[in-house]
């Protein structure tokens, strides 16, 4: 047993737009957590690995070829490996566990 302390608390990005911070990784999968703050750009490309993001605080709007939802705080989002997605109208700093399967960066791109 491990407890993860931290995973899904809002940090202000320290010199940066956004912050992620990864928190657990063994090879099945990875847990961490992704901050936006109000107004900011969400500039992340899709991942190799399936996701799920949990929100934690703030609201935002998630985007994907699929459709547009808004989220808040205890809406739970499945994201496929390599589906382009982004948050925008981050109306309140944003704060979302991420996980991971597998591990973050452990598949490789091909093609």
């Amino acid at each position: 047993m491990q407890i993860i302390k931290g995973a899904g608390v809002w940090r202000s990005p320290a010199g940066a737009a956004n912050d992620w911070v990864e928190h657990l990784t063994v090879p099945e999968l990875s847990v961490g957590t992704y901050c936006i703050p109000a107004g900011g750009v969400d500039d992340q490309s899709p991942h190799t690995e399936d996701e799920i993001y949990v929100v934690t605080a703030g609201r935002a709007t998630i985007v994907t070829p699929g459709g547009r939802a808004e989220v808040g705080p205890g809406a739970v989002i499945f994201v496929p490996a390599g589906e382009e997605h982004r948050f925008v109208d981050v109306t309140e700093d944003l704060a979302l566990l991420v996980i991971f399967g597998p591990a973050y960066g452990s598949r490789t791109v091909t093609g």
